[in-house]
This record gives structure tokens, C-alpha cells and sequence, in this order.
């Protein structure tokens, strides 16, 4: 008989931010995407379409393709984030320099209604609400999906700046 992936706990809906701009970006996501899906304790509900996006942050580097996806998981959140770890390092990602180019960025959003504050994993993510590279791909899949200061990613994207940069790919 074959081992579900499904575990008997009621998972947790939550929310993941994928980027690369490195190699194929886009490759590189899917195939994290695949990792992910592929963990036990992780289901991937659904996908955003791929966003070209410009860099954020002090270093000169090419631009990133940026994705969200929605997940259900019975992981703890440390044990997601463990996971998203592991993932990025399966790919090949070497951490050398803050807010510099990468193979692949993994960063837990939101989970569930949950908050966390500890020196490693900040939930929900602290600046999402101000990063139209997270907010377009998030409210294409999961308007509704709570941010934690009382507003949806809909609502946030309203008023959020940097929009025209971010660039729907086929």
C-alpha cells in the first residue's frame, strides 16, 4: 500500500514567496515548486503566474521572476521554513550577500492566522505589505489571504508603490 503524503492533523493554509535571477529563473521555480509539492506534509494548492520583477535592495543585479504559491501544510511553522531551507539548498543556493542575486529565495509569508516572532522566522512576513513583487503574485491567487496588520493583499496592493515595475510573463 503506498505512504500518503497526507498526514491525519488538519493542515494549515499558507502562503510562499518564490524568486530567482539567477541560470533559468524560471526553472529554478519550478523546480522548487516540485520539491515543495513533493514533501510530505506539504500540498501546493495553487501557483501565481511567473512576474518579471526588478531587484530590491542596495545591489546592482539583473531582475528576478517572482512568484506566490498557496500551500496547505501539517509542518509546524519552523519545520516549513526548515523545509524552504532545505529546498533552496537542494537548488543550489549560496548565501554570500544580503539582498543579492540568487539561484532561488524561499520565504515564508503567511501561516495560516498565525503570528511568529523568533530570531530566524518573522510570520506573517513583516514587509510583504510593501513589496509589489509579493503582493501581485499573492492577490492573483489569494486576495483574501491575511497580512496580519488587519489588511488582505488586495487591500495592501492598493496602496502599494513600485507596481509598474512588475511585469506579468507569459
Amino acid at each position: 500500500m503506498p505512504i500518503s503524503k497526507k498526514s491525519p492533523l488538519a493542515p494549515t493554509r499558507c502562503a510562499l514567496g518564490l524568486g530567482s535571477n539567477l541560470g533559468d529563473p524560471q526553472a529554478n521555480l519550478e523546480n522548487a515548486v516540485q520539491l515543495l509539492d513533493r514533501t510530505n506534509g506539504i500540498t501546493v494548492v495553487t501557483r501565481s503566474s511567473d512576474y518579471r520583477t526588478p531587484p530590491w535592495g542596495p545591489v546592482p543585479q539583473d531582475d528576478y521572476v517572482n512568484i506566490c504559491l498557496v500551500v496547505d501544510t501539517t509542518l509546524s511553522p519552523q519545520d516549513l521554513l526548515k523545509r524552504c531551507l532545505e529546498t533552496e539548498a537542494e537548488l543550489g543556493r549560496v548565501r554570500d550577500i544580503r539582498w543579492g542575486p540568487r539561484k532561488i529565495d524561499i520565504d515564508v509569508l503567511i501561516y495560516g492566522l498565525e503570528k511568529v516572532e523568533e530570531t530566524d522566522l518573522e510570520i506573517p512576513h513583516p514587509r510583504m505589505g510593501d513589496r509589489a513583487f509579493v503582493l501581485i503574485p499573492l492577490s492573483e491567487i489569494w486576495p483574501d489571504a491575511p497580512l496580519g496588520d488587519g489588511r488582505t493583499a488586495a487591500e495592501a496592493l492598493e496602496t502599494c508603490p513600485d507596481q509598474e515595475g512588475v511585469v506579468k510573463l507569459d
